[in-house]
């Protein structure tokens, strides 16, 4: 880890998770231990690679790094870029309410979505 303590991009730390770090561990849901995760803080994804020293730092330098985002608009395609734009244009409580809505769509309505899809599916099969 000492050869990415200086790094502005990454990092890397160690989380235990059965004593301080259990509810960081919870929210990440680690399941198993050792685990690895990479990603942007808030969408943490699994490390399926090799856990050696050399393989971990190979997938670092080929898969990780800044990303489009509000630090780093450069990054972003123009389309990407106008929508960030506009969300640093919200309060912070708009943009808060319009998280919270589209929660919502993922949670309650894409579900019904998918049932209804299924069955006109199924009807289109039966004529």
């Amino acid at each position: 880890m000492d050869e990415f303590k200086d790094s502005p991009t990454a990092l890397v730390a160690d989380v235990d998770c059965t004593a301080d770090g259990q509810s960081l561990c919870t929210k990440h849901e680690v399941k198993g231990y050792p685990t690895i995760k990479h990603g942007e803080p808030g969408d943490l994804k699994d490390y399926q690679g090799g856990r050696d020293f050399a393989s971990l730092k190979k997938f670092a330098e080929e898969n990780l790094g800044p990303t489009c985002g509000p630090s780093n608009m450069d990054l972003c395609s123009p389309d990407v870029r106008k929508k960030i734009e506009g969300y640093l244009a919200m309060s912070a409580d708009r943009l808060e309410g319009k998280v919270r809505n589209a929660q919502r769509i993922v949670e309650e309505e894409v579900p019904l979505m998918k049932k209804a899809l299924a069955h006109m599916k199924k009807q289109k099969g039966e004529l």
